[in-house]
């Protein structure tokens, strides 16, 4: 198999390999997901819906690969924003982190203390050579996003993305 006819696979089974990585930490290994894990999913398993239309459409598929890219990048965002929520570098959302309690009158205390999720988005719950889960999302995510680039390589979806680099060129000034 040539690289050029593996990498529709590849944009497949590469966001399912994550999402199944995070099904298996959490159903096998107790890792327990906070609310921005959850969030981290969604974009992988769109990723898998469109390359598995992607791949019964054939050649008619090639032009959901920019979408596919589009969608990984931005699950990428979203697993460096918790990995700088973890990080303390920003707040995160209310719903799921500690928070400044110091404003706060008793009743409000007590009520957050009540409605808080079990697992926090500001706390590092597993991590690898120093990176968070989130963060190793975020890496993965970009790289199979650059693989998902690469597979755009049909006529059409070529002349899709020499429009997108025409426009980058021209509105950002290179």
């Amino acid at each position: 198999m040539t690289l050029r006819a593996a990498l529709p696979w590849l944009v497949l089974l590469g966001p399912a390999s994550i999402l199944g990585a995070a099904l298996f930490s959490q159903y096998v290994g107790g890792l327990n997901p906070c609310p921005m894990c959850i969030w981290q999913r969604w974009p992988h398993a769109i990723a898998i819906a469109l390359a598995a239309l992607a791949l019964i459409l054939g050649s008619r598929g090639r032009m959901t690969y920019p979408l596919i890219t589009l969608v990984l990048l931005v699950g990428a965002g979203i697993g460096v924003f918790h990995a700088g929520v973890e990080q303390g570098w920003w707040e995160g959302p209310s719903t799921c982190t500690g928070g400044n309690v110091g404003a706060l009158s008793t009743e409000e205390l007590i009520s957050q203390i009540m409605n808080a999720p079990l697992v926090r988005c500001d706390e590092i719950a597993w991590s690898f050579l120093g990176l968070s889960m989130a963060a190793w999302n975020a890496v993965v995510s970009v790289l199979l996003a650059g693989v998902a680039w690469k597979a755009c390589s049909s006529s059409s979806a070529s002349r899709l993305r020499k429009y997108i680099q025409l426009s980058c060129r021209y509105f950002g000034g290179n």
